[in-house]
């Protein structure tokens, strides 16, 4: 566990942000669901 630290949120969206962008698999999760959402809301 690393230590905890106070993190800003706008750190910690940027964290998230780069562990997303080298997680290939997490990408294409997200991906999938943005489609489905916006294909129901084109319907």
């Amino acid at each position: 566990m690393r230590k905890n630290r106070k993190l800003t949120f706008e750190q910690l969206v940027l964290e998230n942000k780069r562990q997303l962008l080298n997680d290939e698999k997490a990408m294409e999760e997200i991906e999938k669901k943005l489609e489905e959402r916006m294909l129901k809301k084109a319907e």
